[in-house]
């Protein structure tokens, strides 16, 4: 247990994913985590993070009995944030805690739009997250798609859902390799991010010269590794897409220094942080226009939009994008005009700090009886 910070009347106890430091496990909602608590100090909190492992969202017995014991040692009305990952699947543990402790969840996708669910999976994980989102005081969603979302979703009122959107570090301007063939994609190796379609996409358009680096965690799911590594070599495709697992620091960096374009392929998205770490690089995108990603896209000052962003349910589409980037210096010439232009409009972490922390201080205000 760590206490931060400059303001002892302010403490937020942020429990965390047990692999919320594990370099070898990169996620967007580990990074916001790690960015937020490094943040709020500056907005006035101190922060006491609490890193619980398991397999979240369905734990294991002593991952769920560990979490119970956390907050169960926890002084009534103390002020609790937890990461969704984490609290949305064991209402049985947040519900009866959350009778006497000021507690916020966080969440960064709903449980059920994970990609390859069972429908009976699904169902169940909905319900538990519509229960514990009940059960809290309030509920910070990644973007304000998703608030709507969620409060549509699980028929939360407006005001019990705050926005916090992700913030993103300032950055050189990527030079590129050409200007057009180097295609780069910032995912986890996941069914969700749409590696799959991915490759179909750059299958139809073999005939133009490319090369794609995919870069993201492999572990979480090796079987759909393998099945994806076996279809590039059946499309042909072997020596043009590479899964390089994940990279952080200078070695991510240098892989947005040689991208000419992003390209982000997935099914669901509550934002979509890959896509304002290219834009802050001048490097435009090409995503599949799915929930939260038009809102981290954004537009240029001119009202031009950095990108492609194509229909999800649209296969050809795609491909069609990707043909279009390649094929019309034109089109490439616009959108890194507007790519550079949105580059200037992005908000830091600062802002998503700030955000959060003023969601705290409204439950820390707020007239409490525990029971």
């Amino acid at each position: 247990m760590t206490d931060t910070g400059p303001e002892p009347g302010r403490v937020v106890h942020f429990v965390l994913p047990g692999d919320v430091d594990d370099p070898a496990a990169p996620s967007g909602g580990n990074t916001y985590g790690r960015r937020v608590r490094q943040g709020l100090p500056a907005a006035g909190w101190r922060v006491r993070p609490y890193a619980v492992p398991g397999r979240w969202p369905r734990p294991e017995p002593a991952a769920r009995g560990e979490l119970a014991r956390r907050l169960a040692a926890l002084p009534d009305g103390a002020l609790v944030l937890l990461d969704g990952l984490v609290a949305c699947g064991v209402p049985e543990v947040i519900a009866p805690e959350a009778a006497r402790l000021r507690m916020a969840v966080l969440v960064h996708l709903p449980l059920a739009d994970e990609t390859g669910l069972a429908p009976d999976v699904a169902g169940e994980l909905d319900a538990r997250e519509c229960r514990t989102l009940h059960a809290v005081r309030a509920v910070v969603a990644t973007s304000r798609w998703a608030a709507r979302q969620l409060a549509a979703r699980h028929g939360l009122a407006a005001d019990r859902v705050h926005v916090a959107a992700p913030g993103v570090d300032p950055a050189p301007l990527a030079p590129g390799t050409d200007g057009a063939t180097r295609l780069l994609c910032v995912a986890a190796v996941t069914p969700r991010k749409g590696h799959g379609r991915l490759m179909d996409a750059l299958a139809d358009v073999a005939d133009l010269s490319w090369s794609c680096d995919c870069v993201g965690g492999v572990r979480t799911d090796p079987g759909f590794v393998g099945q994806l590594r076996s279809k590039a070599a059946e499309l042909g495709l072997a020596d043009r897409v590479r899964l390089v697992g994940p990279r952080a620091g200078a070695e991510l960096a240098a892989s947005y220094a040689a991208a000419d374009l992003l390209v982000l392929a997935s099914y669901a998205e509550t934002y979509g942080m890959v896509v304002t770490e290219a834009l802050a690089r001048g490097i435009p995108v090409l995503a599949t226009a799915v929930d939260g990603v038009p809102e981290a896209v954004g537009r240029a000052p001119d009202g031009s939009v950095p990108g492609l962003l194509v229909p999800s349910g649209d296969p050809a589409a795609l491909a069609g994008a990707l043909r279009d980037w390649l094929g019309d210096p034109a089109v490439r010439r616009r959108l890194k005009i507007s790519a550079r232009g949105r580059r200037a409009m992005l908000e830091g972490w600062e802002t998503t700090s700030h955000s959060l922390a003023g969601v705290l201080e409204r439950l820390r205000r707020e007239p409490w009886t525990a029971g």
